[in-house]
């Protein structure tokens, strides 16, 4: 049985007016959350220059992406926790301002040690935005269908800085060098602070903690860690090697030592009773599903561009506007369904639609147009986007107000978790069947012909079908995984919903 949450008195000074500044406040969220996970994004891009710059290996330029990821997953669920118990508002500015900081300590970075340091200082930071951003807006919108809408049009931000980073960030590594990618988050990372000091309003959960579950969080941090690295590092490593199952085990363990002393705890810092709770169950399971696909297909589209299309990493970044646009014209779209149609079929209509834009990947070739890979995008996109409002509204909905950063904390983890395991899923697919493919197709061609360069042609040529054909293997079974996503959305049926979220104003 859910609990349900009962509506306080407002304090007097709360007037109707001030409720105009609740989107406001869904502004404030989005230019951090956009901020966030530009970073992410752009930062990929200094890499060639920081190489350069710290004289390193590539091998080693990749801690400093690994790093941050690993942070970020350790936190998340950290933070939604404190966020609950302390105040969102204090946590997020918190979080705000030692991202701030973290930015320009990497903009200032002498060798890749110091760089490391100071990404792991932004990542802790960063990952406080997500749940306590995502209980910002369930607490401000207390209308469901604003809520839903709020949510959608906040989530679309995510899409959109993976879009505007290659688009922000070659010129400012071209113009400025590869420092610009972190001191431009100072400026906007200040005007945030301001929005976010000024326009939101203090909320933290009835129920006060008595003590913070460190060992918890220390478990589960210890399993994620060993998780997402052999998930980043696996396909270097190789998934067999002594690295990946030493991963595999230490997940195993500490989730087993993690789930018994939740059980045991009275304030545990994932509530292990949501996993009670079908539709919360059944929503995060179409998140994982969906992700992992669209994630796992997706980011194989800029390499392809670049590799048979001839385009640069720029011209890449700009099939993706696009898709941006889709996102952000869907997200509405499906806020305004709320309440119209039962959420499970909005939701497996949605990824229904991502699943054939990803299926449409899968006839690119190498005299693909820009267009063969815009329409497809924008189709996945769409159809992301107007099921992306009801399945956060549905996570915000089904678990008690107090423990709404906990609940939004774990959709963030299982979304990022789904992304990693799909690139490296994808990844290892797209290398053994191209693999695969040379052989088959080497053995049924024929060459007419003796001259050794028309040998190193007619090798060529088979190289260039494998590789072909493997990317549209990869599109085809990520597709297959979205459509298997619709299919279980059927089972998210809420049948215990708040629908009034009571908000502790300070």
């Amino acid at each position: 049985m859910v609990k349900t949450a009962t509506a306080l008195p407002q304090p007097a000074h709360q007037t109707p007016e001030s409720s105009s500044l609740k989107w406001w406040v869904l502004l404030t969220v989005i230019v951090g959350t956009f901020l966030g996970r530009l970073d992410q994004t752009i930062v990929n891009l200094a890499l060639p220059k920081i190489i350069t710059d710290f004289s390193i290996s590539v091998n080693a330029a990749g801690w400093i992406a690994t790093a941050y990821i690993l942070a970020n997953a350790i936190f998340v669920p950290v933070w939604g926790k404190l966020g609950d118990t302390l105040g969102r508002k204090k946590i997020y500015i918190l979080g705000f301002s030692i991202f701030i900081l973290g930015s320009a300590l990497a903009g200032l970075a002498w060798n890749l040690s110091s760089m490391i340091v100071f990404r792991v200082i932004q990542s802790i930071a960063g990952s406080a935005d997500y749940p306590t951003a995502m209980a910002i807006l369930a607490v401000t919108f207390k209308t469901q269908k604003e809520r839903a809408q709020a949510l959608g049009i906040w989530s679309s931000s995510f899409a959109a800085a993976a879009v505007f980073g290659p688009l922000i960030g070659g010129p400012l590594i071209d113009n400025f060098g590869w420092r610009s990618v972190f001191l431009v988050n100072i400026p906007v990372g200040i005007i945030g602070l301001f929005m976010a000091i000024t326009f939101v309003r203090e909320s933290v959960a009835e129920k006060k903690a008595a003590h913070f579950d460190w060992w918890g969080a220390l478990t589960l941090g210890a399993a994620l860690s060993a998780l997402v690295l052999v998930l980043d590092q696996g396909t270097t490593w190789g998934w067999n090697s002594l690295d990946s199952w030493l991963c595999y085990a230490a997940t195993m363990i500490f989730t087993g030592i993690f789930i018994r002393i939740e059980h045991g705890s009275p304030e545990p810092i994932v509530d292990l009773k949501f996993f009670k709770i079908p539709a919360f169950v059944n929503t995060l399971w179409n998140n994982f599903i969906v992700f992992m696909g669209m994630m796992g297909g997706v980011f194989l589209i800029p390499i392809f561009a670049q590799t048979f299309l001839g385009y640069n990493a720029t011209q890449s970044g700009y099939l993706f506007i696009p898709m941006a646009a889709a996102l952000m014209l869907a997200a509405p779209i499906g806020g305004n369904l709320v309440g119209k149609v039962k959420p499970n079929y909005v939701i497996m209509a949605s990824t229904f639609v991502a699943g054939v834009g990803v299926y449409l990947f899968r006839y690119l070739d190498p005299r693909s147009t820009a267009w063969d890979i815009i329409w497809p995008l924008s189709v996945m996109a769409f159809g992301l986007g107007f099921g992306m409002a009801q399945r956060t509204n549905i996570v915000a909905a089904v678990v008690p107000e107090e423990e709404i950063g906990i609940a939004s904390s774990v959709l963030a983890l299982v979304r990022n978790i789904a992304g990693a395991f799909g690139i490296a899923l994808f990844g290892t697919l797209l290398t053994n069947v191209t693999n695969r493919d040379v052989m088959v197709f080497g053995q049924h061609s024929v060459i007419n012909s003796i001259s050794p360069s028309d040998y190193q042609k007619f090798i060529g040529l088979i190289i260039l079908k494998a590789q072909v054909s493997a990317y549209g293997t990869v599109f085809l079974v990520a597709s297959a995984a979205i459509f298997l996503g619709a299919v279980t959305a059927y089972w998210i049926k809420v049948e215990h919903e708040r629908t009034d979220v009571h908000i502790m104003v300070e």
